[in-house]
């Protein structure tokens, strides 16, 4: 299965007031497992960001004045995120936006919906956590996941964080790790990797002549306390 984690960052928070997306931050996950491959962008929205929205994800206009517009990293960031499972905290926020965005960009067919399906983890969390704070910060606590690191919100960072937050709500990782994989798009390549024990020194640790009596004694007393007696001794004869 693959699933995406996504996270995005906008000018502010009301889509139908004009507010636009600046940053869109992307995890694959391969059968709830993390492959390293990630999408990450910066968009230039053509509008100012409001001070509180700055304050809170630290982007600047400055900071975007030289960033692609939507419409010209469309194309990849479908690519990137097209039939997966998509994974989103607040899910109507993020994908409402960015419809928008696709509505903007003159992709007037093309919706989340069309490319994607949906996990809302905060519904899920409001399922499992009722009457308990459930915003991203809430959930890293809950779930000892480190986000020390948050200082400001970004897009890319809190789709790493849900990712892991994800993992441990829906019973962790789902598989150990035992192959070597280059995961692009669902395409696995590579072999599982030989454990070299070359260097491991096993102790192995025998029976003495009192615990072999010991164990005779134990069976002599089970022989007599039971009815149909010891089954060791029947699976020896």
């Amino acid at each position: 299965m693959r699933q995406v984690v996504l996270d995005t960052e906008t000018t502010g928070l009301e889509v139908s007031k004009g507010h636009r997306v600046i940053e869109i931050g992307c995890v694959e996950l391969i059968n709830r497992r993390g492959t390293g491959e990630t999408y990450h962008q910066r968009v230039q929205p053509d509008r100012d960001i409001d001070e509180a929205a700055e304050g809170v994800h630290g982007i600047s206009s400055k900071m975007l004045a030289d960033k692609p517009r939507f419409g010209t990293v469309a194309e990849a960031f479908i690519e990137f995120i097209s039939g997966a499972e998509l994974i989103i905290h607040n899910a109507d926020f993020d994908v409402g936006f960015l419809d928008n965005e696709f509505q903007c960009a003159g992709l007037h067919s093309t919706n989340i919906a069309s490319v994607c399906t949906v996990i809302d983890t905060l519904q899920m969390a409001r399922e499992i956590h009722p009457g308990q704070r459930n915003s991203l910060d809430a959930l890293c606590k809950e779930y000892h996941v480190d986000n020390s690191g948050r200082d400001f919100h970004g897009a890319l960072l809190d789709a790493q964080l849900l990712a892991d937050v994800y993992l441990a709500m829906t019973g962790g990782q789902g598989a150990l790790p035992l192959e070597r994989e280059n995961v692009r798009f669902g395409q696995k390549t590579g072999a599982v990797d030989a454990i070299d024990r070359s260097n491991l020194k096993l102790v192995v640790l025998k029976a003495t002549e009192a615990d072999l009596a010991a164990h005779v004694r134990q069976l002599d007393l089970i022989e007599q306390s039971s009815e149909d007696g010891a089954v060791w001794p029947k699976l020896e004869r």
